[in-house]
């Protein structure tokens, strides 16, 4: 992503990198104890390269979003292995996405953020 990277370490056991595009776009990518990316976050005025930030999910994402869905600011993908959550407008980008089968046990949802 070619960004600045922070890395912040959780008393829940997990790594959470915070990598900020040239673009000024925040994204946070999730790691778990034993090393897999389970969820990522992005926040800023440009939309990231989803191909890169979804990695092999990206597919996956690709197929589910060109789906018949309602609204062109909000997409919400609930797959068995895949949700993502994704709005914005031009200058105001936002989503969430996550891998439910890689996410640490018990691990509270409200934390990705």
């Amino acid at each position: 992503m070619r960004g600045g990277l922070q890395v912040r370490t959780t008393a829940s056991g997990y790594t959470v990198h915070e990598i900020k595009t040239p673009g000024n776009t925040m994204v946070r990518e999730y790691i778990s104890a034993a090393g897999r990316v389970f969820a990522v976050t992005w926040h800023g005025p440009l939309l990231p390269d989803l191909r890169q930030t979804l990695g092999n999910y990206f597919t996956q994402y690709q197929q589910a979003a060109a789906a018949p869905h309602s609204g062109h600011r909000h997409l919400s993908i609930q797959e068995p292995d895949l949700v993502v959550h994704s709005r914005g407008h031009m200058r105001a980008f936002s989503g969430e996405a996550w891998v439910p089968s890689l996410l640490p046990p018990n691990f509270p949802l409200d934390e990705i953020q």
